[in-house]
């Protein structure tokens, strides 16, 4: 029984063996990664990996599951992933040696992959993966023989003096190693991480950058906001605005060194850099942006005055070409989306470049510097953030990100309606109460909303001024509620006489549809 416990405690000591190892991996490949390729970091190179390859149901999931909070998650995952597979590569290599140095430069070999297969990788992309490799399967030999020298002076039938005092050097140079490896990685862990935020963060520059006063300024008209508690603002706060994209880190990007190239089917290639589109002169725009995998009710759908210029001025600097139709929009973090031509260049439309959020620089989460902006249309077909590219070509030759992932490659916004207060689940008192929400129609317009409770008749609600077409517009409805529990259903009509789908559908392929319908708990 005592070999056995002893047998079981040096195992104990072999997994621990291999997670020291693991993040000495980590932690030297985030130190070289800094002068290599501040991108080439294991862990971001593989969320990134995982976050392009995993299927639209499951992206979905982690998007209903934890909304704003999914690569966090996922960096979560990806921490307890590698630190199982780093106790059983210890295990494995303390057992029956090499294979936990194997099981190190297979996730070397595979962070490697990860990391030259992104979008931005550098011709030397591959060398903090090697490196980390290296020096983790050189730790990982090192413990597990100081290790193994220990187990063999302890189970020894007999001990003589010699061999107890074997035995203690045996384990103090186990520990002295693994204490020096493992604080060593840690504190090059983090420095390189800290460092790496200090070299590539331009919050700074954001804070200080001034941009020019807007030409034009929307006018938003008096009545365009209600005052009702739990209402969504007209205006929704840049902290509060929702944040779906395929960037498992924020982005970075110096204004200074961003450059937008315009090619494909042009008369001539245009490469402009942030001053230009500053150059150009700045109007303001209200615009209401939707999330495609926005459910039925869902809070996937924000309001922001936009400050930027017109993306039909940006393409006619390089002259599309007849026969194109498409416009193949790419992210600094290799993401794409497919535009129709047509809704960038019709006069009628407001598709901008932003390059400002609701009075302030945009935030480096929704796109800084630069970010395109298209009303009518769901995100992941318009709405790039981190622009680098616009690349005028064809849907029959080009296809975005999304498209072989399930998604339609053309996705115009389904109109719809959301009630905001009441909230759902929440019990309310008996009486005269606002039913209130938003709706949205955007290009087209909200000519107005209904309610219904339980199985009453469609009750018009009072609309807020809108603003333009473009935006959405607050609703309410006084109802006296009676104690017991109602269904309350909302249902709009855009100004083309069109009304809401009531059908259910699924976000994919196109977006959900379908009226709300909320069950409400009256004391």
């Amino acid at each position: 029984m005592a070999r056995r416990d002893k047998a079981r405690r040096f195992i104990l000591w072999a997994a621990l063996a291999g997670v020291i190892s693991g993040a000495v991996f980590l932690a030297t490949a985030e130190l070289f990664a800094l002068i290599f390729a501040r991108s080439a970091g294991p862990v971001l190179a593989v969320g990134g990996f995982v976050i392009d390859v995993v299927p639209q149901p499951f992206k979905e999931f982690a998007i209903a599951t934890f909304g704003e909070y999914d690569k966090i998650a996922l960096l979560a995952g990806l921490g307890l992933a590698v630190f199982i597979a780093s106790a059983i590569a210890g295990i494995l290599q303390f057992v029956r040696a090499p294979l936990g140095v194997i099981a190190l430069l297979i996730a070397g070999a595979l962070s490697t992959a990860a990391v030259v297969t992104r979008a931005d990788v550098t011709p030397l992309g591959f060398v903090p993966p090697v490196l980390g490799a290296l020096a983790g399967s050189l730790i990982i030999v090192l413990l597990c023989r100081r290790l193994r020298g220990w187990r063999a002076s302890a189970v020894a039938d007999e001990h003589t003096d010699i061999e107890e005092a074997r035995t203690g050097v045996d384990r103090r140079r186990f520990f002295l190693l693994a204490g020096f490896a493992g604080a060593s990685a840690i504190i090059v862990g983090i420095a390189s991480r800290t460092v790496s935020a200090a070299v590539t963060s331009v919050e700074s520059i954001r804070s200080a950058l001034k941009l020019p006063s807007a030409r034009t300024k929307v006018a938003v008209p008096d009545g365009a906001e209600l005052d009702i508690p739990g209402l969504s603002e007209l205006f929704t706060p840049n902290k509060d605005f929702y944040r779906v994209d395929t960037a498992l880190t924020v982005p970075t990007i110096d204004p200074e060194t961003w450059r937008l190239v315009i090619d494909g089917m042009v008369d001539q290639r245009v490469e402009l850099s942030f001053q230009d589109i500053l150059d150009m002169g700045l109007d303001e725009y209200a615009i209401t942006l939707t999330c495609v995998s926005n459910e039925v009710g869902g809070e996937l759908v924000g309001n922001a005055m936009w400050l930027g210029v017109p993306l039909r001025d940006v393409l006619a600097q390089a002259g599309p070409q007849s026969g194109a139709d498409m416009v193949l929009s790419t992210s600094v973090d290799g993401y794409t989306a497919s535009t129709p031509l047509s809704a960038l260049t019709d006069d009628g439309l407001d598709a901008i470049l932003a390059v400002a959020m609701n009075g302030e620089p945009l935030p480096l989460e929704h796109g800084f510097p630069v970010r395109m902006v298209v009303p009518g249309l769901y995100g992941y077909v318009s709405a790039t953030k981190w622009l680098t590219e616009l690349k005028v070509t064809t849907f029959a030759d080009d296809e975005a990100y999304w498209t072989p992932r399930g998604y339609s490659a053309e996705a115009p916004i389904k109109f719809a309606s959301r009630v905001d207060t009441p909230k759902i689940g929440a019990a309310i008192d008996a009486g005269r109460v606002p039913i209130a929400g938003v709706a949205w129609a955007q290009t087209v317009g909200i000519d107005r909303v209904e309610v219904q409770i339980d199985d009453g008749d469609w009750v018009p609600a009072t609309l807020s001024n809108p603003i333009n077409e473009d935006t959405w517009v607050q609703w309410f409805m006084d109802w006296d509620a009676t104690p017991g529990t109602h269904y309350v259903a909302v249902r709009a009509v855009n100004k083309n006489g069109d009304l809401q789908l009531e059908e259910r559908a699924p976000i994919a392929p196109n977006g959900s549809s379908g009226w709300q319908r909320s069950l409400i708990r009256v004391n």
